[in-house]
C-alpha cells in the first residue's frame, strides 16, 4: 500500500499553500488600487490644468486635444453640438456649469463667470449630481473633480467647454481618462484568487475528513453487510496506519472465532460416539425411569454442544447478506407454526388506500389499494434471521400461551414484534437472561440452554439493530428492530 503524508505535513503545506495565494491576491488588490489611485489623481490634475487652460493663464496640458470651435448660438447648445461630426450624433449629454468666484482682476473675466461643459457620450450619463463641492472649492477644483469622474468610468467622452462669452472648445482628453487610459483592473481576479485558494484548502480539508468518515462508515457497514478480509483506503499516513491496525485486529479475531468453532465442531463430533454408545447402553436399562432420565441427559448435553456451535456460526457472520421479503419471511414462519398446531398467529399491515381524482360523471372521489405496498425488503442474512424468529416465537410460546407476531416497516426500518400471552416475566427478567447461558425463573419447567435470545441480539446487531422488551397488553412484547438498506 502506498502511503500517503502525514497530516502534519498537508496541514503544514495546506497552509502554506493558502498563505500564498492570499499573498498574491493581497498584492494584486492593492497594486491594482494604487494604479487606479494614479490613473484618477492624473486625471483630476489634467482638469486643473485645463481649467487654466482655458482662462488663458497656461498652455494645454500634454495627453489633450482642444479644437476651437466656431460661434454656436447661445441657445440650444447641446443639440447643435449632438449634430457635430465629431460627436456622431451621440445619445448621451450631461450638461453643468461650473461658477468659480476666485476669478478677479488681471484675468479678463468678471468675478463669477462661469464655465459651461457639455460632456457628450455613447454609453452613458455621467452623475454629476453627486460630486461634492465646498464652499472654498475654485473652479479648476471642480473640473478637476469632473474629470476625476470621467476617468472612474470606463468610457470615450468628449468635453465641449465654454467659458463667459469665449466660443465653444471641443476637448478630446481620452488619451488621459478614457477607457483606454485606464490600467487593468486586477481586484476582481484577485478576489477570485483568494476564493479559490479558500475553496482549494477547504476542499482538502473536507476530503481528508471524508476518507475518516468513509472508512468509519464501513466498519459500521461490516455487520450488517459484511466486508473483506482486510481493507485498503488512500488518504494521509495516520489513516493507513488506523486501516492497518484494524486489518491486524479482524484477522486476529476471525482466527480466534475460527478456532473456537473449530474446538467446538470437534468436541461435538467427538461426543457423538460416546453419546451413541450411551443411548444403546440406557436402551438395555430395564428401569424405564432411569432410562429416560439418562436419555434425557444425553439429549440435553448433545444439544448444549449445537446450540453453542450455532451461537458461534452466527458471530463468525459466514452468511452472505441479500435482499428478501421480510414480509414473506415472517409469513411462512408463522404457517409453519399454524401448520403444526401451534397457537402463533400474525396481524398483516392495512394496505396503502390510495386516493383518486374526482371523475367528470360523479362527484364522488375513487380509492384504491396500493398493490405490493406492504411487502417489505430488507438487506438480511435469511437464515439467521429465520433462526432468531424462531426463538422468539418458541421463548413465547415457553414462557406464555401463545406467540402473536406483527411487522412494522419504514423508509429505513423495520419491526418485528413477538408478544405472548399470560407470561409472567417482567422486562427486567427478560433482559437479564440475554447473556449467554442465562435461563428464566421457570428454567426447570421448561426446555432451553440459555442461548437463544443471546442469539437474537446477535442477529439484530449484525443487522444493525436492537432487541428490545416490553410490556404488552397481554403479556411480554418483544421488538427485533433492523436496518433496512445498511
Amino acid at each position: 500500500m502506498r502511503r500517503g503524508l502525514a497530516l502534519k505535513t498537508l496541514a503544514r503545506l495546506w497552509v502554506l499553500g493558502a498563505f500564498a495565494i492570499g499573498v498574491l491576491a493581497t498584492a494584486l488588490w492593492f497594486q491594482s488600487s494604487r494604479a487606479w489611485q494614479g490613473h484618477l489623481q492624473r486625471s483630476q490634475m489634467a482638469g486643473v490644468l485645463l481649467y487654466q487652460s482655458l482662462q488663458g493663464r497656461s498652455a494645454a496640458p500634454a495627453g489633450l486635444d482642444v479644437v476651437a470651435l466656431p460661434q454656436m448660438p447661445a441657445e440650444g447648445a447641446a443639440q447643435w453640438i449632438r449634430q457635430l461630426p465629431a460627436a456622431g450624433g451621440a445619445g448621451f449629454i450631461t450638461e453643468l456649469s461650473i461658477k468659480d468666484r476666485a476669478i478677479g482682476p488681471g484675468t479678463g473675466f468678471a468675478p463669477g463667470t462661469a464655465l459651461r461643459l457639455v460632456i457628450v457620450s455613447d454609453s452613458l450619463r455621467y452623475a454629476v449630481s453627486d460630486l461634492e463641492s465646498a464652499a472654498g472649492q475654485s473652479g479648476a477644483q471642480k473640473l478637476g473633480a469632473v474629470t476625476r469622474l470621467l476617468a472612474s468610468h470606463c468610457s470615450t467622452p468628449l468635453i465641449y467647454a465654454r467659458l463667459g462669452e469665449q466660443n465653444w472648445q471641443r476637448i478630446d482628453g481620452n488619451a488621459l481618462w478614457g477607457c483606454t487610459a485606464a490600467p487593468r483592473d486586477l481586484r476582481l481576479p484577485a478576489a477570485l484568487l483568494a476564493v479559490l485558494g479558500l475553496a482549494i484548502l477547504l476542499s482538502q480539508s473536507a476530503e481528508t475528513t471524508a476518507s475518516f468518515g468513509a472508512f468509519a462508515r464501513l466498519l459500521r457497514q461490516r455487520r450488517t453487510l459484511g466486508g473483506p478480509d482486510s481493507y485498503r483506503t488512500g488518504g494521509p499516513a495516520e489513516l493507513q496506519l488506523i486501516v492497518a491496525a484494524v486489518n491486524d485486529h479482524l484477522a486476529a479475531a476471525r482466527e480466534q472465532i475460527a478456532k473456537r468453532a473449530t474446538v467446538l465442531s470437534g468436541v461435538s463430533h467427538d461426543l457423538g460416539t460416546p453419546a451413541t454408545r450411551l443411548r444403546l447402553r440406557a436402551a438395555l436399562i430395564k428401569d424405564g425411569a432411569l432410562r429416560q432420565r439418562l436419555e434425557a441427559d444425553i439429549d440435553g448435553m448433545t444439544g448444549m454442544i449445537e446450540s453453542v456451535l450455532t451461537y458461534t456460526r452466527s458471530e463468525l457472520s459466514l452468511e452472505e447478506p441479500r435482499q428478501i421479503s421480510l414480509s414473506a419471511l415472517v409469513e411462512a414462519l408463522v404457517a409453519d407454526y399454524q401448520d403444526l398446531n401451534k397457537p402463533v398467529s400474525y396481524t398483516a399491515c392495512a394496505p396503502d388506500v390510495a386516493q383518486g381524482a374526482q371523475s367528470l360523471f360523479s362527484a364522488r372521489v375513487g380509492q384504491g389499494s396500493v398493490p405490493d405496498a406492504r411487502r417489505v425488503l430488507v438487506l438480511a442474512r435469511p437464515i439467521l434471521l429465520q433462526r432468531a424468529l424462531t426463538n422468539l416465537v418458541d421463548n413465547a410460546l415457553k414462557y406464555g400461551r401463545r406467540a402473536e407476531v406483527s411487522l412494522q416497516a419504514t423508509s429505513d426500518r423495520a419491526v418485528i414484534t413477538v408478544e405472548d400471552e399470560g407470561s409472567q416475566l417482567t422486562v427486567e427478567e427478560i433482559e437479564a437472561v440475554l447473556a449467554p447461558f442465562q435461563r428464566g425463573a421457570n428454567a426447570r419447567t421448561i426446555d432451553g440452554f440459555g442461548l437463544g435470545l443471546t442469539i437474537v441480539a446477535t442477529v439484530a446487531e449484525q443487522h444493525g439493530g436492537t432487541l428490545r422488551f416490553e410490556k404488552g397488553r397481554r403479556g411480554l412484547r418483544a421488538r427485533l428492530e433492523i436496518c433496512r438498506n445498511e
